[in-house]
């Protein structure tokens, strides 16, 4: 019989599993979903175990307050330390059992993260050449830094009929035409998005993310420009365009921070692979380090 930790550490996978592939908990689950969870779950933890037990693990540890730092980012998705027990329970782990179960998924991310510094360093020849290569991925679109206000429409409530929602955003213009400093308190005041407790920011937009009728107007305008009364399904707005961005290229000393991030990556995660293949065909044998 499986020892009471493995029961633990297979309840825990079995649950990330059924949250990752189905958005529930195992207990939710229908019989030929909770059965592919299972396997899953299953396989994950042999490759954990010999994970785990491979001579890269000797010296692999996991820190408390890193643990303690894992375990409080999931207690904050539950609004009551209750309801983390309760769920807890249900799927037959508690407290100790978690945090066990949750120590053991870090190490196994210590040990991969230990093989992944095998990988072969990035040179700048190495970034040098996949900007030459890749041109389109350092293209950048025009943007403009937009704000909005809207006062949507509901002709079942008697300040937000068509013409009453109108009377306000044209309120609300004749204000910002006579000072457009006043654009944060206007948007906090009478914005009915919930970008109003930031101003109305919409943030650096590139064409096609806002409704038609907002991105022609939005394109058009000049920086420092506000726009006249604009309507989309939702209902009126008012556009300020703080900022323009031209469409640009990234140059190489731009983009070379962020291109040796993503080769390095690349590289970790092809020695990971790599050494987690020749793990499951006994490749590696315990007490024999092998190179990925």
């Amino acid at each position: 019989m499986p020892e009471p930790a493995a029961l633990a550490a297979l309840a825990y996978l079995e649950l990330k599993t059924a949250q990752s592939l189905f958005g529930k908990s195992p207990a939710e689950l229908a019989e030929d979903e909770r059965a592919k969870v299972r396997n899953l779950a299953d396989r994950q933890m042999g490759l954990e175990a010999r994970v785990l037990n491979a001579p890269e693990a000797r010296d692999a540890m996991v820190p408390q307050v890193s643990l303690q730092a894992a375990l409080e980012e999931i207690r904050k998705r539950y609004p009551e330390e209750a309801e983390f027990s309760a769920d807890l329970e249900r799927n037959g782990l508690d407290t100790e059992s978690f945090l066990a179960a949750l120590e053991r998924e870090l190490r196994v991310e210590a040990i991969l993260e230990k093989v992944g510094t095998r990988a072969t360093q990035v040179a700048e020849i190495d970034v040098d050449l996949y900007y030459h290569y890749h041109p389109d991925q350092f293209r950048r679109p025009e943007t403009r830094r937009a704000r909005h206000i809207l006062v949507t429409v509901n002709p079942d409530m008697p300040d937000n009929t068509v013409e009453a929602a109108r009377t306000r955003i044209e309120a609300v213009a004749a204000r910002l035409a006579k000072s457009l400093k006043r654009f944060d308190e206007q948007a906090l005041k009478h914005s009915e998005c919930p970008t109003a407790m930031q101003g109305g920011v919409l943030g650096d937009v590139p064409r096609g993310q806002l409704y038609p009728e907002l991105d022609a107007a939005l394109f058009g305008m000049q920086a420092g420009q506000l726009s006249g009364v604009l309507e989309s399904p939702l209902g009126f707005h008012l556009l300020l365009c703080e900022a323009i961005t031209p469409e640009r290229v990234l140059s190489l000393n731009q983009a070379r921070a962020p291109i040796r991030d993503m080769l390095e990556q690349r590289r970790k995660r092809i020695c990971q692979q790599a050494w987690l293949k020749q793990l499951q065909m006994g490749q590696l044998p315990a007490g024999q380090p092998q190179t990925a």
